[in-house]
């Protein structure tokens, strides 16, 4: 195809004739520019399929990142114009959220109202990851009655003593029974999120489709198969709304379409550069490996059935991986004596866990060449273990007759096989040594009380977001938009662009499209103060609390009190008098959405309601009017550099000349606080009062810079009362 410059017209045409036809829809102006620059993004670029390969041409990547105040409503100003111009192009949009919440906004109400709206109809769809989908064969295996492996043990059972005569073995068993018979009766489908209860983990996961335990087409159950029966959809779909995690989990695989070839939108994009540090992360076990002699017993028992000659060496291959693995136990042990050795002498209660993270990412030599030894040996057994599932495979293949038999064995094979490539993973990651003037990874060990004993587990991650992102995201993207409410720190997009890997980056456009709303006839922003600092914990929660308090006191309505600690929290509880206590709802003391449900009834009811929340309350919690007319932040919202990642990046600043604090903590907390705030305006009839009794905000010079970042609210100054002494 030509790149042809009207398809951006056209599609914002397509836009405007959407907003101008459908009842309750106006023009705004903001909305109307981030249309536009979504449409002139998406068309500045050829997707791989329409660029001449062959004659050298390597088109540029287009890409836009979009802030978009509250009440943009950004999802149709890139819907729309995305959709519009995908169906010209004969392409495919794929949108990658980061909550539940706005998938199922856009999957049950904006793409179906969109798709009523458009003149040309499109199909769309929900992609999850395939271990959300049961494995059929598997269930069927559980719940029958030669449920249990030949060696004694539950099939997934692997470092604990779960036997077949056990209890918790006899209700594991009763459980996937549960299951077999509501799918052979229609009762469900196949899809976790579709059960009454979520199971836990651990039961869920013998039965997950996932592809290491999947012969394919070559599976007796295939033509049945839930998961491969969603795949259909996706592949007939036109608009895919995903997860970031499964956006990067599936880069190479080809269950959503190719980056290359595909119009991709990242709606709450601030999660992005998070996210990604948890996908690339890696970690292993080095303490229970009871596992290992289990997935060679199975591998060899699988080469001996299809006659693989090469799979001999496997028993011996496990032994030298085995002991590679206790080496590097007692080493980390050694090496790291305090807290680790301290902790296993003092024998940890269940549960304690105890951190040591390697300074500037350099192990000692010894461990080095220890996990150079579990790297190498971890290589042999997984080129084992592949020859091994090839052969199986061709021999499904060419004896369909047993090819129930066959996949299920294959399935035990794979079952464990994760972990083998976890190990091969993270040994790679802690050998790893920073190229000329980059980042190394963060490495660390932890040890934990186990039931079963001390467990010993090493950890490495990617340091900066951004590098990741770059290698292994946009280097396949031709044409994206990212967007979010908060997306600028302290006034700039500097912070999020490095985060985000596209700092400097050609063909990158950044756009900030102020809210609608009238902030300063709306709302006000009073900035509290207390005697104490916030630095002197005791005082200044005391103080903070009585100040909170005697506010909570004049709420008529709706109110929302943020705490940055579930100590701060309990506090606050303690002291409710008993006038308050009966008006106020703690996070966590029912479930999120009863809580909220409780909380909606009284305010409708004419009643004051107030929510106690911790962070996961500060976003995606949408109460609109009287829900939230008042908003109380106790403290700001600073997230110290105490987690491994963290640690390790703020020494890295420190080392080549950065600030930590400047460069890191203020930033990621500036559009944290946005966060938080933007709970308080909903919509252009809403008013609101936010509070926050942190005197940091308007007494500090990184204060002020936080206020940069926060909507432009009537701002109204309280000093500490005389009284508060603490």
């Amino acid at each position: 195809m030509t790149f042809d410059p009207s398809l951006a017209q056209a599609a914002l045409q397509q836009f405007n004739a959407i907003v101008q036809s459908t009842p309750g829809l106006r023009v705004r102006e903001g909305q109307q520019r981030m249309a536009q620059q979504v449409a002139e993004t998406f068309a500045q670029t050829r997707l791989r399929s329409e660029a001449d390969e062959a004659e050298g041409d390597t088109p540029e990547h287009s890409i836009a990142v979009i802030e978009a105040g509250t009440g943009v409503g950004k999802s149709l100003a890139y819907a729309a114009p995305a959709i519009q111009m995908a169906l010209a192009r004969g392409t495919r949009v794929l949108i990658a959220t980061a909550t539940v919440a706005l998938q199922e906004q856009l999957v049950h109400k904006d793409l179906p109202a969109l798709a009523a709206a458009m003149p040309e109809p499109f199909t769309f769809a929900l992609a999850k990851g395939r271990a959300r989908y049961v494995c059929k064969l598997k269930l069927e295996r559980l719940a029958g009655d030669e449920g249990f492996d030949e060696d004694g043990l539950f099939p997934e059972e692997t470092d604990t003593q779960t036997g077949t005569g056990t209890a918790a073995a006899q209700e594991r068993h009763s459980f996937y029974k549960g299951l077999a018979d509501d799918l052979a009766t229609g009762l469900w489908d196949g899809d976790r999120d579709q059960l009454a209860m979520p199971p836990d983990a651990a039961l869920w996961a013998p039965v997950a489709a996932v592809a290491h335990t999947c012969t394919g087409r070559h599976c007796p159950l295939f033509s049945v198969c839930t998961y491969y029966e969603r795949r259909k959809e996706l592949v007939a779909a036109q608009v895919i709304v995903a997860n970031h995690d499964l956006l990067l989990s599936s880069i190479g695989a080809r269950l959503l379409p190719e980056l290359g070839n595909c119009l991709l939108i990242i709606d709450e994009a601030h999660h992005l550069p998070k996210t990604a540090l948890s996908q690339f992360a890696c970690e292993m076990d080095l303490s229970r490996l009871a596992w290992l002699q289990q997935l060679a017993s199975r591998a060899l028992r699988v080469s001996a059935q299809v006659q693989l000659d090469d799979a001999t060496d496997l028993a011996a291959c496990v032994s030298r991986l085995r002991t590679a693995l206790q080496d590097a136990e007692r080493l980390v042990i050694d090496l790291y004596g305090m807290p680790l050795r301290g902790a296993t002498a003092r024998a940890p209660a269940p549960g304690a866990s105890h951190r040591a993270r390697v300074p500037q990412g350099q192990l000692p030599e010894a461990l080095s060449e220890a996990i150079a030894q579990v790297l190498q040996h971890a290589g042999e057994f997984l080129e084992g273990l592949r020859a091994v599932a090839k052969a199986l495979r061709e021999h499904i293949r060419d004896e369909p007759q047993d090819a129930r038999r066959l996949s299920q064995l294959y399935a035990q094979v794979g079952q464990l096989a994760p972990r083998l490539e976890a190990i091969h993973a993270t040994a790679s990651l802690l050998l790893q040594e920073p190229g000329e003037g980059g980042a190394p990874a963060a490495k660390w060990f932890t040890l934990t009380a186990d039931p079963g004993g001390i467990v010993v587990r090493a950890h490495a991650s990617p340091l900066l977001p951004g590098a990741a992102l770059a290698r292994h995201l946009w280097s396949s993207v031709r044409a994206a938009v990212l967007t979010s409410a908060t997306l600028t720190s302290c006034g700039s997009f500097d912070f999020f662009l490095r985060e985000a890997g596209l700092a400097n980056e050609p063909g990158v456009t950044t756009l900030q499209v102020a809210s609608p709303f009238d902030y300063p006839r709306q709302g006000t922003l009073t900035a509290s103060s207390t005697l104490a600092a916030p630095r002197e914990v005791a005082a200044f929660t005391g103080q903070m609390i009585e100040a909170l308090l005697d506010d909570l006191t004049q709420v008529q309505s709706g109110a929302l009190v943020l705490f940055t600690s579930r100590e701060q929290m309990r506090q606050a509880v303690e002291q409710l008098p008993d006038a308050l206590r009966a008006t106020v709802l703690v996070q966590g003391q029912r479930p999120r959405l009863k809580l909220l449900a409780a909380h909606r009834e009284r305010v409708t009811g004419g009643q004051a309601s107030i929510i106690f929340g911790l962070q996961s309350f500060g976003e995606g919690l949408d109460l609109p009017g009287r829900l939230c007319e008042s908003l109380f932040i106790t403290k700001l919202p600073f997230s110290p550099p105490d987690e491994p990642v963290d640690e390790a990046r703020a020494e890295w600043l420190r080392a080549s000349g950065g600030d930590p604090f400047m460069d890191l903590v203020v930033p990621a907390t500036a559009m944290r606080l946005a966060q938080w705030v933007g709970r308080a305006i909903r919509s252009e009839d809403d008013r609101a009062q936010v509070t926050c009794y942190d005197k940091r905000l308007l007494h500090t010079g990184y204060g002020r810079r936080l206020l940069r970042s926060l909507p432009a609210f009537t701002l109204l100054e309280r000093p500490a009362s005389a009284h508060e002494t603490g």
